[in-house]
């Protein structure tokens, strides 16, 4: 179907998607492993230095630490075109959790810090990770619960805790780990980020967890940190800001997200589109009978509405980021369910082909299924999103507007009949 829009972008963008499309189109669908099979490290190195040569690597990150520097609103296009092969956006360098990272190392790492850790990997010349989620009944979904802990010591701090689906952690660097912290002087209790190198003593990998998904390397394995010693310069921020500084990353990661699987969508639906072209049924082109029609355009709908959600959470973000924040909810449900409800068309259109390996559309489900549950669940999402429309309304109705859901509502009697 039709690319994502490029009516907004700046010139110079419009070419970058352009040569986005082509490289992905032309250098990455040929490379793909079969459904199902990793990218080998050393194609991923491969294809990682021609996507430097033909100059769309690291799209997102900031030009001063080697990216592109593209801006935030303008990523959903290209984002939208890497995520069309599902090797995309780990060649473009721009795939979680090390994409949500860099946006958060940008905007709060110290100077050294960004030298350190963000430059090099901007550079793709190392992975990390991101270790929120705990084990039960630790942080998931309630942030609150976090349990991990780092105590003040004369010389740094003291890390101890369990992290489970701390994504990429296998092939990671290092983790930014939250943990719970005391006041400490001028800094409140709360949450505390800290970037941990994954070979400091008391750093420990521990089980896998084995999930539906492939495409994130590393997978998302336990994380065990045993009196984990870092120095005061591993603070991400300030000490009790860990919390705030989360949402940095989470409103963008959760569209990034949307952006990346939604180009993985249009690829399921070109699939299927294809297959309805050439695919004669009942004496009929598949394409051309009314309940695959029904398929095609349900689809279409939720591609189109899934790209204006994007954008306009996109600009949110950066034009009022508490709204924007508030915003990726909305985004994150629509997309994670429409995206899913696109592939499982394509599958269905394409019939025992779509959900055998001789075609990656069950790949791509089984790809984008556990979106609906990471980065928080659509339920826990959908709470949120209806406590923030309640209070929103309240607050209206106490600053003066009419209260509309009672009967007694006052109507004049010329609309009455």
């Amino acid at each position: 179907m039709a690319a994502p829009s490029s009516h907004a972008l700046p010139a110079d963008l419009v070419g970058l998607r352009e040569t986005t499309r082509r490289f992905v189109r032309e250098v990455l669908l040929p490379a793909e492993p079969r459904p199902g099979d990793e990218l080998a490290e050393e194609d991923r190195l491969a294809l990682q230095a021609q996507a430097r040569d033909a100059g769309v690597f690291a799209p997102h990150a900031p030009r001063e630490h080697g990216g592109l520097g593209v801006p935030l609103q303008h990523w959903s296009p290209i984002f939208q075109e890497a995520g069309y092969s599902p090797i995309g956006p780990s060649v473009l360098n721009c795939m979680a959790p090390d994409e949500g990272n860099m946006h958060m190392l940008a905007q709060v790492a110290t100077p050294a810090q960004q030298e350190q850790f963000l430059r090099p990997l901007v550079r793709g010349e190392v992975r990390s990770c991101f270790g929120m989620t705990e084990p039960h009944p630790g942080a998931g979904s309630d942030p609150g619960a976090l349990r991990t802990t780092a105590r003040k010591v004369d010389d740094g701090w003291v890390i101890s805790g369990e992290k489970r689906f701390t994504s990429g952690a296998l092939v990671a660097a290092y983790c930014i780990v939250m943990a719970r912290t005391e006041a400490t002087g001028e800094h409140p209790a709360g949450a505390t980020m800290f970037l941990v190198p994954m070979d400091t003593p008391g750093m420990r990998v521990g089980a896998p967890i084995h999930t539906v998904d492939r495409y994130i390397a590393g997978g998302h394995p336990h994380l065990h940190l045993e009196d984990v010693h870092v120095g005061d310069d591993a603070v991400l921020g300030a000490p009790g800001e860990g919390f705030r500084y989360a949402q940095v990353r989470l409103g963008p990661a959760r569209l990034t997200h949307c952006m990346r699987w939604l180009g993985l969508a249009r690829r399921a639906l070109d699939t299927a589109l294809d297959r309805a072209e050439a695919r004669e049924l009942f004496g009929a082109p598949l394409h051309s009978l009314g309940l695959a029609q029904g398929l095609i355009s349900d689809s279409v709908i939720d591609v189109e509405t899934s790209d204006a959600i994007i954008t306009k959470t996109a600009h949110l973000l950066v034009d009022d980021p508490r709204a924007g924040s508030a915003m990726s909810s909305v985004a994150k449900v629509h997309c994670s369910e429409a995206i899913f409800r696109v592939i499982d068309r394509a599958i269905q259109l394409c019939g025992g082909d779509g959900v055998s390996d001789g075609l990656p559309l069950a790949q791509y489900l089984n790809e984008v299924r556990p979106f609906r549950i990471y980065d928080g669940s659509t339920e826990t999402h959908q709470w949120a999103i209806a406590r923030r429309a309640s209070s929103a309304r309240r607050r209206e109705v106490e600053q003066g507007a009419p209260a509309l859901g009672s009967p007694a509502y006052p109507r004049s009697d010329s609309n009455r009949h």
